[in-house]
């Protein structure tokens, strides 16, 4: 009997375990008019979408934030958008917090360089065929990195990889019409 009661508390108590969860109140399953490049024949708003999370794992110290291009024709993707160093309290960002000159995002965060060559959103510019998938993906991290916006997206990704706690990812498609 307290073999079935304590088993019976374990699975009421996992049953009520949150998952970390992202989420974008702009976003389904295709970016919008607002998350594409304005340039290279494209008319986009060259905004990063407002993302919120919840439930992050215990322990977490900061988050870093990345969007990816799965499909862009380089062999490794292409990363639209690196930020690290956020603050554990921080649980969003804005619309719009990429772009450098508004100052949307929270004391102490790093946007990092994109593959484009710059800090900041650079939005989405897929080649014609077949929509490119977009993985945002949000980090928890046990500790803060020790880089600046001159890191690139890899080494971001791979200084995140040994600190990781947990992460959260939505996908997203683009498409050249």
């Amino acid at each position: 009997m307290a073999t079935t009661l304590a088993a019976s508390a374990l699975l009421s108590t996992s049953a009520l375990a949150q998952t970390f969860t992202l989420k974008s109140p702009e976003l389904g399953g295709q970016l919008t008019n607002k998350q594409y490049l304005n340039g290279m024949g494209y008319t986009g708003e060259n905004q990063s979408p407002a993302l919120t999370w919840e439930h992050a794992p215990a322990g977490t110290q900061s988050f870093a934030v990345t969007i990816l291009d799965l499909d862009a024709p380089t062999g490794s993707g292409f990363w639209h958008w690196v930020v690290f160093n956020i603050p554990a309290n921080v649980t969003e960002l804005k619309s719009g917090a990429g772009d450098l000159s508004k100052h949307l995002m929270p004391a102490g965060a790093v946007q990092s360089n994109t593959d484009f060559g710059q800090p900041g959103y650079v939005g989405a510019a897929p080649t014609p065929g077949p929509a490119h998938r977009y993985l945002i993906t949000v980090l928890a991290l046990s500790k803060k990195l020790d880089l600046d916006k001159n890191a690139t997206p890899a080494y971001v990704a791979f200084n995140c990889g040994s600190i990781t706690l947990g992460k959260a990812s939505l996908l997203v498609y683009g498409q050249k019409k």
